[in-house]
């Protein structure tokens, strides 16, 4: 039997479900009470912050479905897959005042494609509503930018992922423990939709109806806060062999680097909040997570990096 990932699932289906982007939602919901849509708009934003799913739910309150079409630019992005749609636009809507076309990706046009896409935007028809969806606004032509009403979304705090976290797990009649969720926020980065595809994944991994953050730590393949904070508690103390010998145990578990400094980092905030004297290291880790990508061998660096935090505790 087919299922629904969670993610589709609980994708918002109205403006008052789209959680984060308050601004951006208000303002379209001023112009459609106004009637005053704008004939393209660019939307910007990190992955799994909403601009596809707001962009669905501005189509659905400006025309009926048959007048929306989905276009994903990253597999059509030539000059002869703009002048079919170019084509294509010309043609009045079936049923509504509009016909919207979501781009999804733009930025994948190649530029004889956005010049060929160019005219149609700066005179389109009048029944024509273009929604453009891009990760990355500076591969968009300035002509392009130019002729839309932009709105940049912003990624999702930690607080909004891990609400929506609560509500699904509510809904799905499944318990997950505080520092679960709390890694499964940290998992997502800032986007919903991969903080959403790491817990079905957990859930998966559970195989019932309680999640505890040793699930998540195996599933995601990093370790549990309270290793952690047994490092943290080490470099503070200066026990070099210790750290050491917690650094050797972590990689034996075949350990992300990267999350682990991520991880690592929050653990670190927490003491800090809290009143603890760790400010050197907590500006250690967040240097060390800015070149450890470009490192020849992260698990040295990060061994090498706390035992010179020895220093700074």
């Amino acid at each position: 039997m087919e299922t629904t990932s969670l993610y589709r699932a609980y994708r918002p289906k109205t403006f008052a479900q789209v959680v984060g982007q308050e601004p951006i939602v208000k303002i379209l919901q001023n112009q459609i009470k106004a009637n005053k849509i704008a004939h393209a708009y660019l939307f910007c934003g990190s992955r799994g912050t909403g601009k596809t799913t707001v962009a669905k739910i501005f189509a659905r309150a400006m025309t009926d479905e048959i007048d929306t079409f989905e276009i994903d630019a990253a597999s059509n992005n030539s000059v002869g897959d703009v002048r079919d749609l170019v084509d294509k636009v010309k043609y009045p809507p079936v049923r509504g005042k509009y016909k919207v076309y979501i781009i999804d990706e733009v930025h994948m046009f190649s530029t004889s494609a956005f010049n060929a896409f160019l005219k149609t935007l700066e005179e389109p028809p009048a029944h024509i509503v273009f929604i453009l969806c891009t990760t990355e606004p500076s591969k968009i032509l300035p002509t392009i930018q130019s002729r839309c009403l932009r709105f940049d979304f912003r990624p999702a705090t930690d607080k909004d992922i891990k609400k929506v976290l609560t509500d699904v797990f509510k809904k799905e009649d499944i318990t997950a423990t505080d520092d679960a969720t709390d890694l499964i926020v940290t998992a997502g980065s800032g986007s919903y939709r991969d903080a959403l595809s790491t817990a079905e994944t957990v859930i998966s991994y559970c195989g019932g109806k309680q999640i505890t953050a040793n699930d998540v730590t195996a599933v995601l393949g990093t370790v549990s806060p309270e290793l952690l904070k047994s490092l943290l508690g080490f470099i503070r103390s200066g026990e070099l062999k210790n750290i050491s010998k917690t650094v050797s145990a972590i990689f034996e578990k075949g350990i992300n680097t990267n999350l682990l400094v991520k991880n690592f980092i929050e653990t670190i905030k927490t003491e800090l909040l809290a009143g603890d004297k760790v400010t050197d290291i907590f500006k250690t880790f967040c240097e060390l997570e800015l070149t450890i990508k470009n490192s020849p061998d992260p698990k040295v660096h990060f061994e090498n990096t706390c035992l010179v935090a020895c220093g700074n505790a």
